[in-house]
């Protein structure tokens, strides 16, 4: 099977686009690829739906790569960078009370804000 693209875009359950902003709360839906074989003869399988609650966030000190913290409707917990979670479109349910949303967010972008202030500081002096 030659790799393809997700057509995934939403459901009835899980309609709002949120790639790109995802914050720690929402309840979030995707698909992300999976392969057979071995790492360096990788075969595309097909994709996995995946449906969790983001219960945490952080930004990688160096290079500010955002990585988060999934627990699983399934079970278990998922760690994955930003740049992956994003890669085919990420769709989260409403919550109940849309300003705690956002407020989340603009805390999740305030910390982002800093970080990148503090690298740009690391820059100059280095």
């Amino acid at each position: 099977m030659a790799y393809e693209i997700s057509k995934y875009s939403g459901d009835a359950e899980y309609k709002i686009n949120c790639t790109g902003d995802a914050v720690i709360g929402d309840e979030v839906r995707f698909e992300r690829a999976t392969f057979i074989g071995s790492f360096r003869n990788p075969k595309f399988a097909g994709f996995e739906m995946v449906t969790g609650v983001i219960i945490g966030d952080s930004y990688g000190v160096e290079k500010q790569q955002h990585t988060f913290t999934l627990k699983l409707t399934a079970g278990g917990k998922l760690v994955m960078k930003g740049r992956n979670l994003y890669a085919n479109g990420l769709y989260r349910k409403l919550w109940t009370d849309e300003s705690l949303r956002h407020a989340a967010a603009v805390e999740k972008h305030s910390r982002g804000d800093l970080a990148r202030a503090a690298r740009e500081l690391r820059r100059e002096y280095e």
